[in-house]
């Protein structure tokens, strides 16, 4: 039993305004107070792992901005660690807040170290993957995967210094009966959401991450990594979503929800997935409901399934209407998101579609942060003022090829703005 690691929601109820919560709150503009009353109530979560002294504390929930996730990760098919490093400074440079590292590939440790020392950003993990190919690279069977070699690498990795795990603990034994009991399109899209559910299939045995639950709380309180809560059932296409495998999930999610909270623990909620574009706002709301306010976490949304190698366009959209509607945090889809491993170029792409999609939720909610920054952008279109566009633009890159050479007055009204001019005639 872990009693004495104060975590950022244990110093909340006890009144502390940690640096982290100053930090997050001189970032967003709101008050200390506010961000330690979201810790405290557990509608707000800190991405900050004791162990990592010099990262950047995010903080994830309601009233604070939307923030963006992009993936990273090797493969044995193509992507090494050279490539991913790539990509870490193309996710620095682009502005996303968050990464997860969901490598698959040679050396998962040793990739994860290399990543984890090359930025500041919060950095994910899903455990799984490394217990579950290390599981089929030596038996060839996901059923010998034992309990102990799962916590085992959800505890190193915590101690590496990863600042929020996604665990899949609600992919349970009555979850799977309620999937089998009807019919889906696209079955279980979740790597680790299916790995588990065979698993529970082939052995007969109850989701460890659920059945042994409390140790996995007590793993997490030692490093005050937040538990991401997985939609192991999410859908995988709109036909699919708020099914009721999806929203049996979601019920055990809430209860896992109240759980951590109780010892101690932040924990926030993934969701969907492929959902049609007028049910977003009532899912997404069912699912804040349930989980009791938690952060929530979504892929996408992706609104249609028939726009293959545009679907950071797809999911753009519906994670405007998602983050409007209560959504805190949207993980970026690719524009290879369902044809392969993304490169370099495409993870940028996805970053962007995903910052565009927060900006207008923000400004959509009354972020005065994100109201301000349009408001200056238009005095600058005004003025055509480039630099000064370039500096409120969410793409930089954009101007990289533009002359910002000083404008010069206009001839008639001595003033930069040829807006006033068109006033003055028409």
């Amino acid at each position: 039993m872990i009693t004495d690691v104060k975590t950022q929601i244990i110093s909340a109820r006890e009144g502390i305004i940690t640096d982290e919560m100053k930090y997050i709150a001189e970032f967003e503009g709101v008050s200390p107070e506010f961000v330690r009353e979201g810790v405290e109530k557990g509608s707000i979560v800190i991405l900050k792992n004791n162990q990592r002294k010099d990262s950047i504390p995010v903080g994830v929930g309601a009233g604070l901005s939307v923030k963006i996730n992009a993936n990273i990760g090797t493969s044995n098919e193509r992507s090494g660690l050279d490539e991913e490093l790539k990509k870490v400074k193309i996710i620095e440079e682009t502005g996303a807040d968050v990464l997860m590292d969901l490598s698959t590939g040679k050396g998962i440790d040793e990739v994860r170290a290399k990543i984890i020392a090359s930025t500041k950003l919060p950095i994910g993990t899903v455990p799984m993957y490394q217990a579950g190919k290390e599981a089929l690279d030596e038996f060839k069977n996901i059923a010998k995967l034992s309990k102990e070699k799962l916590f085992s690498d959800i505890e190193k990795q915590c101690k590496d210094g990863v600042d929020f795990i996604t665990v899949h603990c609600g992919v349970t034994k009555f979850v799977i009966e309620q999937l089998e009991k009807q019919k889906r399109v696209t079955g279980i899209v979740s790597r680790g959401g299916a790995m588990l559910a065979c698993w529970i299939k082939a052995t007969g045995k109850e989701n460890p991450l659920y059945e042994y639950y409390d140790e996995l709380l007590d793993i997490v309180k030692k490093y005050d990594v937040v538990l991401s809560l997985g939609d192991g059932l999410r859908p995988g296409c709109g036909a699919d979503a708020g099914d009721r495998a999806q929203v049996a999930e979601t019920i055990v999610l809430g209860e896992l929800v109240k759980r951590a909270k109780e010892k101690g623990v932040q924990a926030m909620v993934e969701g969907p997935g492929h959902v049609p574009l007028n049910l977003v706002p009532s899912m997404i709301q069912t699912i804040k409901q349930l989980t009791d306010n938690a952060p929530l976490y979504v892929l996408g949304p992706l609104v249609t399934d028939i726009a293959p190698g545009y679907d950071h366009i797809t999911s753009a959209i519906g994670g405007t209407l998602a983050a409007l509607h209560g959504a805190d945090f949207l993980c970026y889809v690719t524009p290879a998101e369902h044809l392969g491993l993304p490169d370099v170029n495409q993870v940028r792409e996805g970053i962007m579609a995903s910052k565009i999609a927060a900006h207008a939720a923000d400004v959509a909610r009354g972020n005065k942060k994100a109201i301000e920054m349009d408001r200056k952008m238009s005095i600058a279109r005004v003025k055509l003022d480039w630099k000064g566009q370039k500096e409120m633009a969410l793409d930089k890159e954009i101007f990289k090829d533009k002359d910002f050479e000083e404008e010069k007055p206009c001839t008639m009204c001595g003033d930069y703005c040829s807006m006033k001019i068109f006033r003055q005639y028409f």
